[in-house]
């Protein structure tokens, strides 16, 4: 039985309106794309826009010019180290490939310098350059790059060279691991797209608002009651 049908039939309202609204969210209104999958690529873009980081990192990576690195890293099987092994001698390292072993002797400052090229050209969507430089996909390169320098910065922990293994990693995080989630989207200033980031934003509090009314208005029609 419906106690008080104005709040009963006004929370029905407002819960067919969500609905509605829910359905057009879904449906690939948005420049081909369903609500969320603009907004997530619309942030992603964002996102982007503020952590180019490779800049500050080729000034750190300067200061190790000169600093000698003998190391031996593990790939994963064969192909991977013979892949690898491309990426190194092109930082002019000497690479010696025992199956999946990879002996590196060579300057640190070259070998990231060169992993830190690679990582520019990904980051502003130029796969091409990287994939031709070594001739096969360039976010295998990059994932390369990655399980090389995890593996380089743990040997040369172990060797106690702390300050080099800590480039090492912000190679690794700031450069690689960026550039290779942000490939292919392109990058945007907030400052550009203010008024969706705001509505956006707006619209799910107001969003979320709306069921939690519109239920409470139908259990109040219906006369349901919360009693101490």
């Amino acid at each position: 039985m419906i106690e008080k049908k104005k709040e009963f039939f006004g929370g029905l309202a407002l819960l067919i309106g969500f609905a509605v609204i829910l359905i057009v969210i879904f449906s690939p209104v948005f420049e081909g794309q369903n609500g969320l999958k603009y907004l997530d690529n619309l942030y992603n873009s964002i996102s982007k826009g503020s952590a180019y980081y490779i800049p500050k990192v080729k000034k750190e990576i300067n200061t190790f010019a000169g600093t000698s690195v003998n190391v031996t890293i593990a790939m994963s099987d064969d192909g991977q180290a013979q892949q690898t092994a491309a990426l190194l001698m092109k930082g002019d390292a000497l690479v010696n490939v025992s199956g999946t072993q990879l002996k590196i002797e060579g300057d640190l400052a070259k070998i990231l310098s060169n992993c830190l090229a690679d990582a520019d050209s990904m980051y502003f969507n130029d796969g091409q350059t990287v994939a031709a430089k070594y001739g096969y996909n360039e976010r295998q390169v990059l994932y390369n790059w990655w399980q090389a320098l995890k593996a380089l910065n743990k040997n040369l922990t172990k060797q106690k060279q702390f300050k080099a293994a800590s480039a090492v990693d912000t190679v690794a995080t700031k450069a690689v691991e960026t550039s290779y989630n942000y490939y292919r989207i392109e990058p945007q200033k907030i400052s550009d797209r203010f008024f969706i980031v705001f509505f956006s934003l707006v619209f799910y509090v107001i969003y979320t608002l709306w069921y939690g009314f519109a239920i409470m208005f139908m259990f109040e029609g219906w006369g349901l009651k919360l009693e101490h």
